[in-house]
């Protein structure tokens, strides 16, 4: 495995498997505990630059199927914080991380990657961080691992179209994204709760 960080956010990491495959199909490795380790995943307190604490494990895994130009995000747990560890297994997505840690030098800033079933990437993004994503291809299979279980108690929702993140959404010219009513009644980050660290 590769293990890239970000150039815009180096706590982003996108994560490359070493595919084998031959006519029959194909084999990865999506994760192996030593490897993450190594590069400061998944193990208590070895990321370099996350000063949350609780990116020591995974706990949980999620599937998600939905259909394209849903916008799902951007989520977080202000308690119960969690990393995530995200692929997806059928479609594409665009996949994206902000940095909502209030004295980070890269708060208020995102990062965007495309994510699909043929490339084959991960990408991990550490407790700190809000994550949306959106469809791209006509479905869309997501699985995720996260640090810590889903408290809806703590659930909080930045608005995905806030204007001071510019984030730059693939969104047809003409097309409104599918949302949820939660996401649709998303904060902008300048009223959000935030982690200060």
């Amino acid at each position: 495995m590769k293990f890239i960080p970000s150039s815009i956010i180096p706590d982003i990491i996108l994560i490359e498997p070493q595919v084998f495959g031959d006519e029959r199909g194909f084999f990865m490795e999506t994760y192996q505990a030593r490897r993450f380790a190594e590069a400061g995943i998944g193990s208590p307190g070895q990321h370099p630059r996350c000063d949350l604490v609780n990116d020591g494990g995974f706990v949980q895994d999620n599937h998600s199927r939905s259909r394209q130009h849903t916008l799902r995000g951007l989520h977080y747990q202000i308690r119960q914080t969690q990393g995530k560890l995200v692929r997806t297994i059928l479609g594409e997505i665009f996949d994206v991380a902000v940095d909502i840690r209030r004295h980070s030098p890269t708060f208020g800033r995102w990062v965007g990657f495309m994510l699909s079933a043929e490339n084959k990437q991960q990408l991990w993004i550490p407790s700190g961080f809000a994550h949306g994503f959106y469809v791209i291809s006509e479905f869309a299979e997501i699985v995720y691992k996260t640090t810590d279980f889903y408290a809806p108690e703590w659930e909080r929702t930045i608005l995905w179209n806030d204007p001071a993140l510019g984030i730059s959404w693939p969104i047809p010219a003409g097309q409104a994204p599918l949302l949820s009513a939660k996401d649709s009644r998303g904060k902008v980050l300048s009223e959000a709760e935030v982690f200060d660290v």
